[in-house]
């Protein structure tokens, strides 16, 4: 394999058999600095200190927020917060995190992420789900998505709605978000097939909002008001879902499918890594998507991939979103045990670094990991075909 990265340890559990890690993000804060987070939950949480949620992985997470002042090369641990499934953001001159504990809840740092305030719930219903799925900040607006896991009496992903706030309004405030409509797998996804191979989807999850530059892609928007949300699907293999969020001219948001001329809708589309989290940003440099994802060493063709498909973790690129090319491979677990997945990415300056989600042979398992590690692909740009995917 292609190895296109280093990697060094950001955080290890301090008890591997009780104390797992979960979900880790990456981002720029205000001039040089970094943010990166990651939130930890397992049966000893509470042999740690600091706050935790009282709904969340094992009953409770706690949210870790990092910093760094020196592209990445040492981290400094400036917060813990009671949420999981959070990302940062700059909105104005402020940091925002938002994540859930179950209901969905934001925080806010006005000091580049030195401190951050208590919690503030948004929405206080106890459904909320997410993962470090993409965020789009256009126009002094913030895009992103969060989800509703469905009451099927059992575990079914969660249903996406796309949210937008002024990014210089107390986003601390509900009042300062407007909320698209709901959009349910069961009733949109679950028989829809217009794949080559007939995989059985099970639901989706962790979506990322993504917009198009290109006026040549069909999912250009002239009118600049358009997003699309893109969704792991599981029980796929190299596929995705992908929804349209619309912003309508009374500010109002709107969510659905693709369609046809004809009307028929359009949902799912090859995608490399789609049957896990994956993570996409925009390079305004080279006008090309660089995204993150888990990558498939054994096919199954016509089943559903294994959990075990989550060793080897991708870089791919891409100019129009649906055609990728495999940059390279970022990390490979020793064993299958050792898990390299549910990452993160940021471009800094000629790199990009990303934070993964990882394991060594101390891992319970390849889900629940000991290790956040942190990765860092010099000169990305380099790896990319001339005229990738145009």
């Amino acid at each position: 394999m292609n190895m296109i990265a280093d990697e060094r340890i950001l955080y290890r559990s301090p008890a591997p058999d009780g104390i797992y890690c979960y979900t880790p993000w990456i981002c720029h804060g205000f001039g040089d600095r970094l943010i990166a987070s990651f939130d930890i939950a397992g049966p000893r949480l509470g042999e740690l200190p600091g706050p935790k949620s009282d709904h969340g992985d094992y009953g409770s997470n706690q949210c870790r927020i990092y910093r760094s002042d020196d592209h990445g090369e040492t981290w400094t641990h400036c917060a813990d917060l009671p949420m999981l499934h959070a990302r940062v953001f700059k909105a104005g001159s402020s940091l925002y995190i938002l994540g859930h504990s179950g209901r969905m809840v934001i925080a806010r740092s006005c000091d580049n992420g030195e401190t951050w305030s208590e919690v503030s719930v948004l929405d206080p219903e106890l459904r909320w789900h997410q993962s470090g799925g993409s965020i789009d900040v256009h126009r002094g607006r913030v895009y992103l998505s969060m989800e509703k896991m469905p009451d099927l009496g059992h575990w079914a992903g969660g249903d996406p709605l796309l949210m937008s706030a002024d990014e210089h309004a107390d986003l601390t405030q509900r009042s300062s978000w407007t909320f698209s409509n709901l959009v349910k797998f069961e009733e949109t996804a679950r028989f829809v097939n217009t794949t080559p191979i007939q995989f059985e989807a099970n639901c989706w999850l962790e979506s990322s909002v993504v917009r198009v530059y290109d006026p040549q892609s069909r999912f250009y928007d002239p009118e600049d008001r358009s997003v699309l949300l893109f969704l792991r699907m599981d029980g796929s293999e190299h596929y995705a879902a992908m929804l349209v969020g619309r912003e309508n001219a009374d500010g109002t948001l709107k969510l659905e499918t693709w369609k046809r001329p004809d009307g028929s809708p359009v949902i799912f589309f090859p995608f490399p890594g789609g049957h896990m989290k994956f993570h996409i940003v925009y390079d305004e440099q080279e006008k090309l998507y660089w995204m993150v994802a888990s990558h498939v060493e054994i096919s199954t063709a016509y089943g559903p991939p294994s959990n075990r498909e989550r060793r080897v973790l991708g870089l791919y690129c891409s100019g129009n979103l649906f055609d990728w090319q495999l940059a390279g491979i970022v990390a490979a677990g020793e064993i299958r045990l050792c898990s390299r997945h549910y990452a993160s990415l940021v471009i800094d300056g000629e790199d990009i670094l990303v934070v993964s989600r990882s394991g060594d042979r101390e891992a319970k398992n390849s889900h629940d990991t000991d290790l956040i590690t942190l990765h860092r692909v010099r000169r990305f740009r380099e790896l990319a075909l001339k005229g990738v995917g145009k």
